[in-house]
């Protein structure tokens, strides 16, 4: 008798033997981004469309699957490969950095509609597996700001970020999990000027 073993929920498997852009049409099939499309599709009204809203979002996306640390780097993949600007929704050139900058400028103006869109993705997950969420973690990294000192120009001008700052990683002792019969390190980050990390 032939056994057909049962697809696991995540099987990474399946996933990673996809290709980079079948990866990227799944994560741009399950995002949930049709109230945020419709809102910055409105906004634009029938100014200028050199860059279609869908088409910045998609590419952003695809930043992110294809874990492209700047949107240079992005670029120059959308520049190289012409099925990713297909997927993407791009007719002809690639946007410029300015085109992005100002798309991010406008994504910032609705935070809440991307955090609903998070949220939902959450409830989605919660539906299949219910206790997703039950036990947490919570580790630290530090973020290369690629900064060479603080600044003293504190006025916002769309270049920096004017919040940034250093920071210390400290341990706050040990507390035991008693679900998981585990130690785990109690991390808190805490700022402080007169030590230098990358942050």
């Amino acid at each position: 008798m032939a056994i057909i073993p049962q697809l696991s929920l995540f099987g990474w498997e399946e996933i990673e033997e996809l290709g980079d852009l079948e990866r990227l049409r799944l994560v741009m099939e399950a995002m949930p981004d049709e109230e945020l499309m419709q809102t910055l599709e409105t906004e634009r009204g029938r100014g200028r469309n050199d860059y279609p809203i869908r088409a910045m979002w998609n590419s952003i996306l695809a930043g992110i699957v294809f874990q492209h640390e700047s949107i240079e780097k992005l670029r120059r993949e959308l520049a190289r490969n012409g099925q990713l600007r297909h997927l993407c929704g791009f007719q002809g050139q690639v946007p410029s950095s300015w085109a992005y900058t100002r798309f991010f400028k406008k994504l910032l103006h609705h935070a809440d509609l991307i955090q609903a869109m998070f949220d939902s993705l959450v409830q989605e997950l919660r539906k299949l597996l219910p206790d997703f969420g039950k036990h947490l973690a919570i580790d630290s990294k530090a973020i290369p700001s690629y900064a060479r000192h603080k600044t003293r120009n504190r006025t916002p001008d769309g270049r920096r970020d004017t919040e940034a700052t250093y920071g210390v990683k400290t341990y706050r002792g040990v507390k035991k999990m008693e679900p998981l019969g585990e130690s785990r390190a109690l991390v808190r980050l805490q700022t402080a000027s007169h030590r230098r990390c990358r942050l």
